[in-house]
């Protein structure tokens, strides 16, 4: 059998195909089977008024192409344009590495892993932002 483990603690929420799903008291192990199933772990999902710079823009649409509530079809656009953009600002090696796997990933319809890639550069932009606001 194949197919994604999550491993949930207590009380934790996921989002399966638009259903929000709690774990118990206890920690415990979902196997998905269903290939292509829409899946977020409440903790790491953006909130909408929280996409507020770059980095966490491009996370929301990736986000949102995850959980099926965008077409992808239009949202992979908008996404490799916003990469594109990064890449001009985000020129370090490690940042460029993190953007050509979420190029690779959400070219490959990936998006879990399309969203990993992004998600780690949110500390990187905060710690521009911090830079520049001082």
């Amino acid at each position: 059998m194949s197919g994604l483990v999550l491993k949930l603690g207590p009380r934790e929420r996921v989002l399966i195909n638009g259903a929000v799903i709690e774990n118990g008291d206890r920690r415990g192990r979902i196997s998905i089977i269903t290939p292509n199933a829409n899946i977020l772990r409440l903790r790491d999902a953006i909130h909408p008024s929280d996409a507020q710079t770059p980095v966490r823009r491009v996370c929301y649409t990736t986000q949102l192409m995850l959980t099926g509530d965008l077409s992808v079809d239009i949202a992979r656009q908008q996404v490799l344009r916003r990469i594109e953009e990064l890449s001009r600002v985000l020129i370090d090696a490690d940042s460029r590495t993190l953007l050509a796997q979420a190029t690779e990933a959400l070219l490959s319809d990936q998006f879990y892993k399309c969203l990993k890639a992004l998600r780690a550069l949110i500390p990187r932009e905060d710690r521009l932002l911090a830079a520049v606001d001082k």
